[in-house]
């Protein structure tokens, strides 16, 4: 019984998808709920598995097609392994010889997710076998090539005897340039970032906080709290999601957004936190943050890290938000003016927490501080507001038991 791949039902936010890769080709037999075709958006990547034991028969989309909602991806046929097989395996062969040619003449052909893995791994895409339809490297190739290095490691020692085949992509002195498809998810942030700069009046004000309380309080309960919820660490991010919440809460201005010519308010902090990712940059999202304890925010969050890392973040996950947290200092910035995440009105950037003199009191103390930035829409945030939101913060950082109090 032949049974239809189709793409998955993409949100109203998602126009289309890319095919990014096929994980199976014509004439491999697959297995109920394996996994077959990614499905790349410009928010996450969509699985497409298997609906039942059979084998795949014909591949509609390649990868790098473009595909609605709902399309059709390729066949399979079901439980049909032994007749399908031979006339798959046939249908693969006959475009191969030509396809092949044509790698071995030019580049390796690379799906996104495939090139990006060979390019941090060190991996030159033209050394991989690949087994993809007509030679493409897919990100199964490129996965095997990268654990036959870990477990060579006499290899290296070795390349430098025979530098004339394993020349580098770009040896020195040479004037070459390499052309890469962006990613969608990259597309589709450049497009934000433009919107945002364009769109709004963006303006950044910063001030700096004392992390020693937040430190002090840290080093005297992580090792308890870990225990106590079971294995969840303590880190600082809870601490700024909390504070965020409350400040939000005394500045609904700040948790607004604007929808034409009205001002939306929320009645609720639906917290943002950027994420880095192979892909790019995501910003899945906390609900209900106020409600949420340090420990819930912070199992969130590395929650939100694990998936991100396999690109298995939902777009349910990333829709919506009504204020952004973005954290550049776990990258060592010490400050920067992050760009408001559209239709929300503003976004806390955090830095690097750095060890600088300090006057107190008359007297110079060396205190771990950190610069806080936050950009914002001066077209519906007043100067006045956004400066007392984040001194707010700041407040609320410096003395802890502010949050407990509610003061």
């Amino acid at each position: 019984m032949a049974i239809e791949i189709k793409a998955p039902t993409f949100p109203e936010s998602v126009a289309d998808g890319t095919v990014a890769t096929w994980h199976k080709k014509p004439g491999d037999a697959v297995k109920r709920d394996e996994l077959i075709v990614d499905i790349e958006t410009d928010k996450v990547v969509m699985e497409v598995l298997a609906e039942a034991d059979g084998v795949l028969t014909e591949i509609v989309k390649n990868e790098g097609d473009t595909v609605l909602s709902g399309e059709l991806l390729g066949k399979l046929n079901a439980g049909g392994a032994a007749a399908a097989a031979p006339a798959a395996a046939a249908q693969a062969a006959a475009p191969a010889a030509p396809a092949v040619a044509a790698v071995a003449a030019d580049d390796a052909i690379l799906s996104p997710a495939a090139r990006k893995l060979a390019e941090e791994n060190g991996i030159d895409p033209n050394s991989i076998a690949g087994t993809g339809k007509g030679g493409r490297v897919t990100k199964e190739d490129v996965v095997a090539a990268v654990e036959a290095k870990k477990s060579a490691p006499a290899a290296p020692a070795a390349k430098p005897a025979a530098p004339a085949s394993e020349a580098p992509i770009f040896a020195a002195g040479d004037r070459v340039e390499k052309r890469v498809p962006m990613t969608r998810l990259r597309a589709k942030v450049a497009e934000r970032l433009v919107e945002a700069q364009s769109t709004m009046a963006m303006l950044t004000t910063y001030n700096e906080v004392n992390m020693k309380p937040v430190m002090d309080l840290r080093a005297k309960y992580k090792d308890l709290f870990e225990k106590k919820h079971n294995g969840v660490r303590l880190g600082f991010m809870s601490f700024f999601v909390k504070a965020a919440t409350e400040a939000l809460k005394r500045f609904p201005g700040v948790n607004a957004s604007i929808d034409g010519n009205d001002i939306v308010y929320h009645g609720y902090q639906d917290i943002g936190v950027a994420v880095s990712s192979d892909r790019g940059l995501v910003v899945p999202v906390l609900r209900n943050a106020e409600f949420m304890s340090l420990a819930e925010i912070e199992g969130g969050i590395a929650d939100f890290g694990k998936k991100a890392k396999a690109g298995k973040l939902t777009i349910e996950e990333m829709t919506g938000g009504t204020f952004t947290i973005s954290n550049g200092g776990v990258f060592g910035s010490l400050l920067s003016s992050p760009i408001v995440n559209p239709p929300q009105t503003a976004i806390l950037g955090m830095h690097k927490i750095q060890e600088r003199p300090m006057a107190v009191n008359g007297q110079v103390v060396i205190l771990p501080m950190m610069y806080l930035a936050l950009s914002y829409d001066h077209r519906l945030i007043d100067g006045k507001e956004a400066v007392s939101f984040l001194v707010t913060i700041k407040d609320l950082l410096e003395d802890p038991a502010r949050l407990l109090l509610d003061i």
